[in-house]
């Protein structure tokens, strides 16, 4: 009976700390990254990387970030950007260094992503407003060959004016800026470094502009 008592009362006593660890709440690092979520879910466990606590709400989210730590971290600005090795609507080759010394708003999309298709007008209306003053806007498809017509009749209806090209499938740039949901945008200064991101929800217009009018002369 003894016994009994002893070990209910470690229970009782174990109760607090474990009701306290199933409500702790604090933003996923996964879910910001893939779905914006800003809003504090239960801490599913932590994980560190690089000296600092990240926490995940779910097993998924977990298996994720252990699979590739660097994309689910908050990003360092600025930073250079990697290289880009694109093939433009004409079929003809593009790299970032085509646009060396100018401003560039990189935009990672595909046909299949509605976000994506929502966030095109406002990319449009940058390149609008920002274009006599340098900026480039450049919107990189990673439809699969077989959707690029799709993508050429798109951007053709909606006679967007800003540049397009499509990301190569041998050596895809968007593993390269560590992109891991779409739509994924990276504003770069005239020196080709990556000075501020918006990834996986698309970018408040107002924001963008902001950060863009900020670089330009």
């Amino acid at each position: 009976m003894v016994r009994f008592i002893f070990i209910l009362m470690i229970g009782i006593a174990a109760l607090p700390s474990a009701a306290a660890a199933a409500s702790e709440k604090a933003l996923c690092a996964v879910c910001v990254t893939l779905e914006g979520k800003q809003d504090p879910e239960e801490v599913h466990a932590w994980r560190t990387h690089e000296g600092v606590k990240y926490a995940l709400c779910s097993a998924e989210c977990v298996k994720k970030f252990e699979a590739s730590p660097a994309s689910f971290v908050a990003p360092e600005f600025p930073r250079p950007a990697p290289a880009l090795a694109a093939t433009d609507f004409a079929g003809k080759p593009l790299t970032l260094d085509s646009f060396k010394g100018k401003v560039v708003l990189l935009d990672f999309w595909a046909t299949w992503c509605a976000p994506c298709r929502k966030s095109m007008p406002d990319l449009e209306a940058l390149h609008a407003k920002f274009g006599s003053r340098g900026l480039v806007v450049l919107g990189v498809s990673i439809d699969e060959a077989k959707a690029q017509k799709k993508a050429k009749e798109l951007v053709a209806k909606k006679k967007f004016g800003y540049r397009f090209a499509f990301d190569r499938a041998d050596d895809p740039a968007w593993a390269r800026f560590g992109v891991q949901a779409i739509p994924a945008a990276f504003l770069l200064d005239a020196e080709g470094r990556i000075v501020a991101q918006w990834t996986g929800i698309p970018g408040d217009p107002a924001e963008m502009e902001a950060a863009i009018s900020a670089l330009l002369p």
